[in-house]
Protein backbone atom coordinates (compact mmCIF):
# COMPACT_ATOMS: atom_id res chain seq x y z
CA UNK A 1 0.00 0.00 0.00
CA UNK A 2 1.27 3.47 -1.16
CA UNK A 3 0.49 6.77 0.37
CA UNK A 4 0.01 10.08 -1.83
CA UNK A 5 0.26 13.67 -0.97
CA UNK A 6 -0.55 16.32 -3.18
CA UNK A 7 -0.44 19.78 -3.06
CA UNK A 8 -2.60 21.63 -4.97
CA UNK A 9 -3.62 25.40 -6.79
CA UNK A 10 -7.12 26.17 -7.55
CA UNK A 11 -9.44 29.17 -8.16
CA UNK A 12 -12.63 28.49 -6.09
CA UNK A 13 -14.95 30.71 -8.74
CA UNK A 14 -16.13 28.06 -10.67
CA UNK A 15 -16.85 25.44 -7.99
CA UNK A 16 -19.41 24.41 -5.30
CA UNK A 17 -16.06 24.11 -2.81
CA UNK A 18 -13.67 21.16 -2.38
CA UNK A 19 -15.89 18.20 -0.62
CA UNK A 20 -17.69 16.41 -3.63
CA UNK A 21 -21.38 17.16 -2.81
CA UNK A 22 -24.23 15.07 -5.77
CA UNK A 23 -25.13 16.96 -9.25
CA UNK A 24 -22.78 19.82 -8.56
CA UNK A 25 -18.87 20.53 -9.67
CA UNK A 26 -16.07 20.38 -7.00
CA UNK A 27 -12.51 20.70 -7.10
CA UNK A 28 -12.08 17.46 -5.27
CA UNK A 29 -14.30 15.73 -7.51
CA UNK A 30 -12.91 16.89 -10.22
CA UNK A 31 -9.07 15.61 -9.10
CA UNK A 32 -10.51 12.02 -8.12
CA UNK A 33 -12.05 11.77 -11.63
CA UNK A 34 -9.00 12.15 -12.90
CA UNK A 35 -7.01 9.60 -10.96
CA UNK A 36 -9.41 7.42 -11.97
CA UNK A 37 -9.01 8.10 -15.71
CA UNK A 38 -5.11 7.72 -15.08
CA UNK A 39 -5.34 4.57 -12.85
CA UNK A 40 -8.47 2.93 -12.99
CA UNK A 41 -8.72 3.25 -9.36
CA UNK A 42 -11.37 5.23 -7.49
CA UNK A 43 -9.61 6.81 -4.39
CA UNK A 44 -10.66 8.18 -0.84
CA UNK A 45 -8.78 11.57 -1.69
CA UNK A 46 -8.36 13.26 1.63
CA UNK A 47 -7.98 17.26 2.04
CA UNK A 48 -6.59 19.27 4.97
CA UNK A 49 -9.86 20.48 4.87
CA UNK A 50 -12.96 21.62 3.33
CA UNK A 51 -13.23 25.19 1.52
CA UNK A 52 -16.65 26.84 0.93
CA UNK A 53 -18.01 27.75 -2.87
CA UNK A 54 -15.62 30.25 -4.63
CA UNK A 55 -13.02 30.26 -2.16
CA UNK A 56 -9.66 29.78 -3.84
CA UNK A 57 -6.48 27.79 -2.78
CA UNK A 58 -2.68 27.86 -2.73
CA UNK A 59 -1.65 25.29 -1.22
CA UNK A 60 -4.17 23.11 -0.32
CA UNK A 61 -2.93 19.54 0.49
CA UNK A 62 -4.62 15.93 0.18
CA UNK A 63 -3.46 12.39 0.26
CA UNK A 64 -4.74 9.28 -1.43
CA UNK A 65 -3.65 5.43 -0.91
CA UNK A 66 -3.67 2.67 -2.96
CA UNK A 67 -1.89 -0.69 -4.32
CA UNK A 68 -0.13 0.14 -6.96
CA UNK A 69 3.17 2.11 -7.11
CA UNK A 70 3.20 5.01 -9.26
CA UNK A 71 5.60 7.14 -11.39
CA UNK A 72 5.34 10.27 -9.35
CA UNK A 73 6.60 12.99 -12.48
CA UNK A 74 4.38 11.02 -14.80
CA UNK A 75 1.13 10.98 -12.64
CA UNK A 76 1.71 15.26 -12.17
CA UNK A 77 2.05 15.48 -15.56
CA UNK A 78 -1.06 13.34 -16.31
CA UNK A 79 -2.99 14.85 -14.10
CA UNK A 80 -2.37 18.43 -15.02
CA UNK A 81 -3.58 17.48 -18.95
CA UNK A 82 -6.63 16.32 -17.69
CA UNK A 83 -7.74 18.53 -14.83
CA UNK A 84 -9.72 21.79 -16.03
CA UNK A 85 -7.44 25.07 -16.10
CA UNK A 86 -8.45 26.58 -12.89
CA UNK A 87 -7.05 23.27 -10.67
CA UNK A 88 -3.53 22.44 -11.02
CA UNK A 89 -1.22 20.09 -9.03
CA UNK A 90 1.70 21.67 -7.85
CA UNK A 91 3.59 18.74 -5.75
CA UNK A 92 3.13 15.17 -5.24
CA UNK A 93 5.16 12.99 -3.29
CA UNK A 94 5.18 9.45 -1.11
CA UNK A 95 4.40 9.50 2.39
CA UNK A 96 4.28 7.37 5.39
CA UNK A 97 1.34 4.94 5.63
CA UNK A 98 -0.03 7.02 8.79
CA UNK A 99 0.21 10.51 7.06
CA UNK A 100 -3.31 12.13 7.05
CA UNK A 101 -3.60 15.49 5.67
CA UNK A 102 -6.17 16.48 7.52
CA UNK A 103 -5.76 14.98 10.85
CA UNK A 104 -2.18 15.78 10.68
CA UNK A 105 -2.68 19.69 9.60
CA UNK A 106 -0.70 21.54 12.45
CA UNK A 107 -1.15 25.03 11.33
CA UNK A 108 -3.50 26.25 8.34
CA UNK A 109 -3.30 29.77 6.88
CA UNK A 110 -5.53 32.04 5.20
CA UNK A 111 -5.20 35.10 2.83
CA UNK A 112 -8.01 37.75 2.43
CA UNK A 113 -7.47 39.76 -0.33
CA UNK A 114 -9.03 43.58 -0.60
CA UNK A 115 -9.02 46.46 -3.49
CA UNK A 116 -10.29 49.78 -3.53
CA UNK A 117 -10.43 50.19 -7.33
CA UNK A 118 -12.53 48.38 -9.60
CA UNK A 119 -10.32 46.25 -12.30
CA UNK A 120 -11.42 43.56 -14.41
CA UNK A 121 -8.04 41.82 -13.66
CA UNK A 122 -8.52 41.75 -9.67
CA UNK A 123 -12.99 41.15 -9.82
CA UNK A 124 -12.68 37.33 -9.43
CA UNK A 125 -10.14 37.04 -6.74
CA UNK A 126 -10.73 40.51 -4.56
CA UNK A 127 -12.89 42.01 -2.73
CA UNK A 128 -13.84 45.86 -4.55
CA UNK A 129 -14.33 47.68 -1.13
CA UNK A 130 -14.32 50.93 -1.36
CA UNK A 131 -13.77 52.06 1.92
CA UNK A 132 -11.26 50.16 2.58
CA UNK A 133 -8.44 52.17 2.42
CA UNK A 134 -10.48 54.66 4.65
CA UNK A 135 -10.09 52.32 7.63
CA UNK A 136 -6.90 53.05 9.51
CA UNK A 137 -4.41 49.68 9.41
CA UNK A 138 -3.27 50.62 12.59
CA UNK A 139 -7.17 49.98 14.18
CA UNK A 140 -7.96 46.75 12.45
CA UNK A 141 -4.49 45.13 13.83
CA UNK A 142 -5.77 46.58 17.19
CA UNK A 143 -8.92 44.57 17.02
CA UNK A 144 -7.38 41.34 15.31
CA UNK A 145 -4.62 40.82 17.65
CA UNK A 146 -7.25 40.43 20.67
CA UNK A 147 -8.70 37.60 18.54
CA UNK A 148 -4.93 35.24 18.96
CA UNK A 149 -5.42 32.65 21.18
CA UNK A 150 -7.67 29.53 22.16
CA UNK A 151 -11.27 30.06 22.01
CA UNK A 152 -14.83 28.97 21.29
CA UNK A 153 -15.39 30.87 17.86
CA UNK A 154 -19.40 29.52 17.70
CA UNK A 155 -19.70 33.14 17.09
CA UNK A 156 -17.79 32.87 13.82
CA UNK A 157 -19.55 29.97 12.43
CA UNK A 158 -22.29 29.36 10.38
CA UNK A 159 -25.43 28.82 12.31
CA UNK A 160 -25.87 25.15 10.54
CA UNK A 161 -22.58 23.06 11.13
CA UNK A 162 -22.00 19.48 11.58
CA UNK A 163 -18.47 20.55 13.88
CA UNK A 164 -18.85 19.16 17.40
CA UNK A 165 -15.86 21.12 18.52
CA UNK A 166 -16.01 24.91 17.91
CA UNK A 167 -12.87 25.85 19.59
CA UNK A 168 -9.59 27.08 17.63
CA UNK A 169 -6.35 28.25 18.53
CA UNK A 170 -5.21 31.51 16.20
CA UNK A 171 -1.94 32.07 16.41
CA UNK A 172 -1.48 34.92 14.29
CA UNK A 173 -3.56 37.71 12.91
CA UNK A 174 -2.81 40.71 10.65
CA UNK A 175 -3.39 43.28 7.94
CA UNK A 176 -0.91 45.17 6.09
CA UNK A 177 -1.25 47.24 2.74
CA UNK A 178 1.12 45.95 -0.53
CA UNK A 179 0.34 49.01 -3.20
CA UNK A 180 -3.26 49.18 -3.97
CA UNK A 181 -3.96 46.06 -1.92
CA UNK A 182 -5.25 45.51 1.64
CA UNK A 183 -4.20 41.66 3.03
CA UNK A 184 -5.79 40.11 5.95
CA UNK A 185 -3.52 36.72 7.28
CA UNK A 186 -4.73 34.62 9.55
CA UNK A 187 -2.94 31.11 11.05
CA UNK A 188 -4.62 28.73 13.29
CA UNK A 189 -4.62 25.42 13.99
CA UNK A 190 -7.69 25.16 12.90
CA UNK A 191 -10.95 26.72 11.19
CA UNK A 192 -14.95 26.27 11.07
CA UNK A 193 -17.38 26.81 8.04
CA UNK A 194 -17.55 30.37 7.22
CA UNK A 195 -15.13 31.64 10.00
CA UNK A 196 -12.18 33.72 8.54
CA UNK A 197 -14.89 35.31 6.19
CA UNK A 198 -16.89 36.41 9.28
CA UNK A 199 -14.09 37.29 11.56
CA UNK A 200 -12.83 40.22 8.69
CA UNK A 201 -16.46 40.68 8.09
CA UNK A 202 -16.81 41.43 11.66
CA UNK A 203 -13.20 43.41 12.84
CA UNK A 204 -14.37 45.61 9.70
CA UNK A 205 -17.95 46.19 11.14
CA UNK A 206 -16.01 47.18 14.79
CA UNK A 207 -14.18 49.79 12.70
CA UNK A 208 -16.00 51.14 10.93
CA UNK A 209 -18.18 52.01 13.41
CA UNK A 210 -15.93 53.23 15.93
CA UNK A 211 -16.48 50.59 18.33
CA UNK A 212 -14.05 49.51 21.26
CA UNK A 213 -11.51 46.84 20.14
CA UNK A 214 -12.95 44.63 23.00
CA UNK A 215 -15.81 44.18 21.12
CA UNK A 216 -14.40 41.40 19.04
CA UNK A 217 -13.82 39.49 22.76
CA UNK A 218 -17.71 40.27 23.79
CA UNK A 219 -18.53 38.67 20.59
CA UNK A 220 -16.52 35.91 21.23
CA UNK A 221 -17.59 35.20 24.81
CA UNK A 222 -21.88 35.24 23.38
CA UNK A 223 -21.09 32.39 21.33
CA UNK A 224 -23.91 32.94 18.87
CA UNK A 225 -23.82 33.60 14.96
CA UNK A 226 -25.66 36.74 15.11
CA UNK A 227 -23.43 38.80 17.15
CA UNK A 228 -21.56 38.80 14.52
CA UNK A 229 -20.96 40.79 11.31
CA UNK A 230 -21.55 39.81 8.11
CA UNK A 231 -19.17 37.49 6.57
CA UNK A 232 -17.50 39.34 3.48
CA UNK A 233 -17.49 37.58 -0.27
CA UNK A 234 -15.65 34.31 -0.18
CA UNK A 235 -13.83 35.27 -4.25
CA UNK A 236 -11.32 37.72 -1.94
CA UNK A 237 -10.37 34.51 -0.21
CA UNK A 238 -7.26 31.77 -0.32
CA UNK A 239 -6.17 29.19 1.66
CA UNK A 240 -2.33 29.71 1.54
CA UNK A 241 -0.73 27.01 3.48
CA UNK A 242 -0.70 24.13 5.48
CA UNK A 243 1.99 22.86 7.75
CA UNK A 244 2.91 19.17 9.24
Amino acid sequence: MKNYRLTIQYSGKNYSGWQIQPNVKTVQGEIVKSINTITGVDVNLIGSGRTDSGVHALGQVANFKMNDELDLLKLKHSLNSLLPTDIAIIDISEEMLEFHSRFDAQKRSYLYLFTHEKSPFYSDYSYHYKNIFNIEISNLNEISKLLVGEYDFTSFSRKKTDAENMVCNIAFARWKRVKNFIIFRIDANRFLHGMVRTIVGTVLQIAEQNLPCEKILEIINQKSRNSAGRAVSAKGLFLLNVKY
